[in-house]
């Protein structure tokens, strides 16, 4: 009969045991510890795969794809159980949204073709260039036509007539200032010369011409200077870069100043200023070359009147910006229409003025999540905030501005107060609907997402994007500003960068005033001539203001039917 353990041993036994299921736990708290951090990361590396695969088809896009932001049909996977949210509100935006692409149909409104003159298809040859006829005439024996035994000479009866373009190569020709002296022959003494021109580059063989021509294929064409050069070359005239660049330099730093300072006053006087920057290298600064620079551009003003300012400025602070809109009067009192950029909002919180913001920005910001994002659900839900929502806006506004040039033809007006009813009426529901929609769906999106990031900028955004609706005389994007940027853009992709910091305000100052000829709908060229003919001996307010873009449009009309 086996012994009876005593006490002691059992509550050895059980304290043991009591040891190993303490470090039992221990192990398996570690375990899932473990786990659960493995899982942690396993969803980060998931997620972090799925914005680098974005990443990388945003890329690819840029490079490859096309640019607009025009939505073509819905390519809708057919695997739909891969989801990208789970939560009941994004799984009902979802099934809605793939339904509305279900029943989406396009429509394609009547239209009527335009008839043309027929040209076999190509666009007639403007009336007013000159005409050159060269005649085709049969030859004397061809013109007689034997009948019945006799000889009938043929009668003319009308004509074929094919118009083609005929170039020539541009003239240059020497302008020599000649001034006699005159002296009396009897005393020999007081020798007398007419005063001398006043010219934009005294000591110079360059003439106001030639320094348009100059300016207009580097700013407008987007030439660079060694290429000009080459260019005149072929004319024969040997102009060395440097001499070139320095002229392009002093002008645009130095001679032109008073114009800009009078077209910036001028800018800051109206009621309104749209604004955007762009990049820029400048090589020799206090920076390192590979620093970023920046082109600020200003636009203001009504059609036929327009200001377009580019500003260079070392670093993009929000002082730097500031002080754009402080001028010889005080402050700018007016409206702001900028992009989502946080430096605007110190600035116009520092000013005390209204902010407007850019809906076009909005919409690229859905645009790209349409494009990148992988899964079909992603993909309808930016559809529809660019088809049901955006797109319904923008056709308002198109609306708004087809009404507003059928109003100017007809010699009348639209009101700012007619375009705020109009948006209150038809926009204001519309973006109701949207911030509900984008306010449901912003919890449960990822934030790093192409999508989640639309969605954040929308609601960041939003008292600035819908700020237009109470405000007639606002457009509801930048996208004029926009479009005034791209030929610096394309110029930059060709003369990279600028020298120094003179150059850059030199270039500024330049494109500011090619774009506002461009603006206005003038000729850079004939104005750049006219300018540079006029500014030397412009020496009052007056005189500058009777160069401005807007103020020589007739003058240069006249001189052209002269022409």
């Amino acid at each position: 009969m086996p012994a009876t353990p005593r006490p002691a041993t059992i509550l050895e036994k059980n304290a043991e045991l009591a040891a190993r299921l303490k470090v039992f736990e221990q192990s398996l708290r570690q375990a899932q510890d473990a786990y659960e951090q493995l899982q942690a990361e396993h969803r980060a590396a998931l997620e972090r795969k799925g914005l680098l695969e974005e990443e990388v088809r945003w890329l690819k896009g840029q490079l490859f794809g096309r640019s607009s932001e025009r939505l073509t049909e819905p390519n809708v996977s057919p695997d739909q159980q891969k989801m990208l949210f789970n939560e009941a509100e994004v799984l009902a935006a979802i099934e809605a949204a793939e339904a509305l692409d279900a029943e989406r149909t396009t429509t394609v409104a009547a239209h009527e073709r335009k008839k043309r003159p027929h040209t076999g298809g190509r666009e007639p040859i403007p009336a007013h260039l000159p005409r050159q006829e060269i005649l085709h005439d049969l030859p004397p024996e061809q013109k007689w036509c034997e009948h019945d035994g006799a000889c009938w000479l043929r009668e003319r009866i009308g004509e074929e007539v094919s118009e083609r373009y005929h170039y020539e190569a541009p003239k240059v020709w020497v302008e020599r200032h000649v001034y006699p002296k005159y002296a009396c022959g009897q005393c020999h003494q007081g020798v007398r010369v007419a005063a001398a021109v006043t010219t934009i580059l005294p000591k110079s063989n360059a003439s106001a011409s030639l320094l348009a021509h100059v300016v207009m294929s580097k700013f407008d064409d987007g030439l660079p200077i060694f290429r000009i050069c080459r260019q005149l070359q072929r004319q024969d005239v040997h102009l060395s870069p440097g001499t070139v660049g320095t002229w392009v330099n002093t002008v645009g730093a130095e001679t032109v100043m008073p114009l800009i300072n009078l077209m910036s006053d001028e800018l800051l006087a109206e009621p309104l200023v749209q604004m955007d920057e762009t990049y820029l290298q400048v090589l020799r600064s206090e920076k390192s070359p590979h620093s970023q620079h920046y082109m600020v551009v200003r636009a203001a003003g009504p059609p036929g009147r327009r200001i377009v300012l580019f500003n260079y400025v070392p670093s993009r602070t929000a002082g730097a910006l500031k002080e754009l809109l402080i001028g010889a009067d005080g402050p700018f009192r007016g409206k702001l229409l900028t992009d989502g950029l946080e430096l605007y909002d110190i600035v116009t919180g520092e000013l005390r003025i209204p902010h407007f913001g850019c809906l076009q920005h909005c919409r690229t910001y859905f645009n790209k999540a349409l494009k990148v994002t992988e899964l079909p659900s992603g993909r309808s839900l930016a559809r529809v905030a660019m088809e049901d929502y955006l797109g319904r806006v923008f056709k308002i506004e198109r609306e708004l501005a087809e009404l507003r040039q059928a109003r100017e033809r007809s010699g009348g007006t639209l009101t700012p107060e007619e375009i705020v009813k109009r948006r209150q009426e038809k926009s204001s529901p519309i973006f109701a609907a949207f911030h509900k929609w984008v306010e449901d769906l912003l919890p449960a999106t990822p934030p790093q997402s192409a999508l989640g990031k639309a969605l954040s900028y929308t609601h960041n955004q939003w008292k600035k994007l819908v700020l237009h609706l109470e405000h007639g005389d606002v457009p509801a994007h930048n996208n004029s500003v926009e479009n005034l940027i791209r030929p610096f853009s394309q110029g930059r992709r060709v003369w990279l960068f600028a020298n120094n910091p003179l150059g850059a305000r030199a270039s500024a100052n330049l494109f500011s005033l090619v774009s506002s000829c461009r603006a206005n709908g003038l000729d850079a060229c004939a104005y750049l001539t006219h300018l540079f003919e006029r500014l030397p001996a412009a020496d009052t307010v007056e005189a500058l203001e009777a160069l401005l873009p807007w103020n020589v449009r007739d003058v240069l009309r006249t001189t052209r039917r002269a022409a």
